[in-house]
């Protein structure tokens, strides 16, 4: 293998202690939430653009709450704004751990793969016996195709 690009090792106890603070994350943040896909689509998106947007809103509400609507809570959206602000270092923080995460499980499953294929390949080349029939398919059967005669004979029988 040329290219080993991660060769670590994590323990019992370091993947405990990685769940155990993921732990107290989701301790800290009680409120979180999950939307549906519908949900998300559907909800105006605030961005970099809308930010001065909805402070000069809120410095406008705060100082003219005369105006305003009965049922609008300036305090809300105050909540609402500085919240925002507070998760925005924790956001950009756990993003890029879980970039970080996702390319080294990538990587490291592809050389987990890419060792797996050598072996295989140099077993197939060896005189079976000495056990290795029943290895040597059970490895096989990553790559066993379904026979295109009975796919296609399925999709030929009619609905019921």
């Amino acid at each position: 293998m040329n290219d080993n690009r991660v060769s670590a090792v994590l323990t019992p106890a370091d993947v405990d202690a990685v769940m155990a603070a993921i732990a107290t994350i989701r301790q800290k943040l009680p409120f979180l939430i999950d939307l549906t896909p519908e949900e998300r689509h559907d909800l105006p998106k605030m961005g970099d653009k809308s930010r001065a947007f909805v402070s000069a809103a809120l410095t406008f509400a705060q100082q003219n709450v005369d105006i305003l609507p009965r049922f609008f809570d300036v305090e809300e959206m105050n909540k609402d704004v500085s919240l925002f602000a507070a998760l925005q270092p924790i956001y950009a923080a756990l993003t890029q751990l879980y970039e970080l995460l996702d390319d080294t499980t990538l990587t490291v499953g592809s050389e987990a793969y890419t060792a797996a294929l050598l072996v295989y390949h140099s077993a197939q080349g060896t005189n079976k016996g000495a056990g290795l029939d029943e290895l040597l398919d059970a490895m096989g059967q990553r790559f066993a195709r379904k026979s295109r005669g009975s796919a296609a004979a399925a999709l030929k029988q009619p609905a019921a």
